[in-house]
């Protein structure tokens, strides 16, 4: 089974942990490494900043 390609770039990922406190995780044990929760709380700001950059170009 293939890898699928990642939409999120690598920059905007370790953004996101940064900002959520998770960052040390990753650096440590790879993205493999954080809790299912933080995942799903990534994806949620990812989808919250896309939103808001919509907002602003309407």
């Amino acid at each position: 089974m293939s890898r699928r390609k990642s939409i999120m770039s690598q920059g905007l990922k370790e953004e996101i942990a940064k900002e959520l406190g998770f960052y040390d995780v990753v650096q440590k044990e790879g993205w493999g490494g954080i809790t299912a929760k933080d995942a799903g709380n990534m994806v949620k700001r990812a989808v919250e900043m896309a939103q808001q950059n919509l907002q602003n170009k309407g």
